[in-house]
């Protein structure tokens, strides 16, 4: 019996791994310069400079690979947010980390900070923001050591209204040039070439995923109520402290990276929770390829479906997401926000 489950879970990692190759390879070849598969293999290989090696591994490929590791770490803060409030509904954005990111990315533009820090200045303003906010709402929620994730939900909720709407007020104060800078990153885009930024991203993503695997068996516990985990032996309040801070590490750096990309921690766990069951033990790593392959083939269509102009992914997330969201709705029984 477990041998195959095993087999059934080895497959559909395989299937992902396929899928995300496929996607990577189709976002490679396509834009406004097309590069056949084969002429991919080849700058590869002989890595000459010239301008089709320019476009693809200056252009196109950090793309790809933030679009990987920021969908993966969405999709898996997503999985593990709704195992522990057991909610379908919730997604990293409602605990208001993308509105405190958004609003500190706000404020280094408007104060003109930009230019002191240079080109990590967005990034790391919008992940303090981010990071801030989970302080102040975790200060705010425990009680006698013990933390209310339901208060820490409707908190985050109303950080996230209270931030976004501080945001309006600075764009509607901004000049011109300030507003469109804002305005294209909290919709999100990955538009981002520099190396170790990419790097830091994809290495944050992986090694979240790495560590969020020491709690799979725990998340599975939670389900079935934090009583019956409790008499299970898992230490209730110590995980859910370190899920917040995996979760919080995981959105902020996505956020800080690309942006507010709606939908991909809302969406993709909810779908991938259909196809292959609740076991966290494939849920985490289905959802985190599929979380990578949603979110190149939205930058994909994004970047060519207008040219020469580019849409930010978040738009095409938010279309895409919320159609896919409606049709998972559909065929299944549970009640919005059902456990």
């Amino acid at each position: 019996m477990m041998s195959g489950r095993l087999a059934k879970w080895a497959a559909i990692v395989f299937f992902l791994l396929a899928a995300l190759v496929a996607a990577a390879i189709l976002s490679l070849s396509i834009g406004t310069t097309g590069i056949s598969p084969a002429r991919i293999l080849s700058l590869l290989v002989t890595g000459r400079e010239t301008t089709l090696h320019t476009i693809l591994f200056d252009i196109r490929l950090p793309r790809v690979i933030l679009g990987f590791a920021v969908g993966g770490s969405l999709s898996l803060a997503g999985v593990i947010l709704q195992g522990m409030f057991r909610n379908s509904l919730v997604e990293p954005y409602t605990l208001g980390i993308s509105g405190g990111a958004a609003a500190g990315v706000c404020i280094t533009v408007i104060l003109g900070l930009g230019g002191i820090l240079g080109g990590y200045a967005l990034p790391a303003s919008g992940f303090l923001g981010g990071f801030l906010v989970i302080l102040f709402l975790h200060l705010v929620s425990i009680r006698r050591g013990v933390l209310k994730v339901h208060g820490f939900l409707l908190t985050g909720m109303m950080v996230n209204f209270i931030s976004s709407s501080f945001v309006i007020l600075i764009m509607s104060v901004s000049h011109t040039e300030d507003l469109q800078g804002i305005l294209f990153w909290i919709i999100g885009s990955l538009n981002e070439t520099d190396w170790v930024l990419v790097k830091t991203g994809l290495f944050v993503a992986l090694a979240g995923l790495a560590v969020s695997y020491l709690f799979c068996f725990d998340l599975n516990a939670m389900a079935l109520g934090e009583e019956e985990a409790l008499h299970l032996g898992i230490r209730i309040e110590r995980t859910k402290r370190m899920l917040l801070i995996i979760t919080s590490v995981l959105t902020g750096i996505s956020v800080a990276l690309s942006g507010a990309i709606g939908f991909v921690g809302l969406v993709v766990p909810h779908f991938v929770r259909m196809c292959v069951g609740v076991d966290h033990r494939i849920l985490m790593i289905s959802s985190f390829l599929t979380g990578g392959i949603f979110l190149i083939l939205c930058d994909t269509v994004a970047r060519t479906i207008a040219l020469p102009m580019e849409l930010p992914v978040g738009v095409v997330t938010g279309i895409v997401g919320g159609i896919l969201f409606i049709y998972a709705l559909s065929k299944q029984e549970l009640p919005l926000g059902g456990k």
